[in-house]
């Protein structure tokens, strides 16, 4: 429904009144217009619209469920990453306290007089390689630690 309403100078020139040979003619009028438009038939149209809107709304309930497993499946990648370097650094643990125990028997050996020094200086190289890579194993645990946390927030 719309209602349109007009006033205003009737006239080819602006004057309110003409002259003419009947008399003076009052030039200002007004006019109204009602507009009730139905649709009988729209081609189709409102049942296109409304299949729009539900495939709209399917498309991303779709891309939703994507991004929660895409999601899902980085905190699990990330996890098994975190889990895995915190028993590689139990490992390399073992393996620098075991290359401490290894230098202070040869140490002993070499003062008891039964190893050499070259025996001694490989064992403290040996235990300088494992503390190094037990060094390395921690670092990678703080790094997937970290990583972890940037999905999950701090724990």
């Amino acid at each position: 429904l719309s209602l349109d309403y007009f006033y205003g100078i009737d006239a080819n020139r602006f004057a309110t009144y003409s002259n003419t040979p009947e008399g003076r003619i009052r030039n200002l009028g007004y006019s109204a217009i009602a507009t009730l438009n139905i649709p009988i038939w729209n081609w189709g149209a409102i049942h296109s619209k409304v299949r729009q809107s539900e495939l709209r709304r399917e498309q991303v309930h779709i891309e939703l469920s994507a991004a929660q497993r895409k999601l899902i499946a980085g905190l699990r990648t990330l996890y098994a990453e975190a889990d895995a370097a915190r028993i590689q650094l139990d490992v390399l643990q073992q393996s620098a306290d075991l290359a401490a125990q290894s230098v202070q028997l040869t140490l002993l050996r070499y003062q008891g007089g039964e190893a050499t020094a070259l025996e001694v200086v490989d064992a403290q190289n040996a235990l300088v390689t494992a503390r190094n890579n037990f060094d390395d194993g921690q670092s990678r645990y703080r790094v997937a630690i970290a990583n972890l946390q940037t999905l999950t927030g701090v724990f």
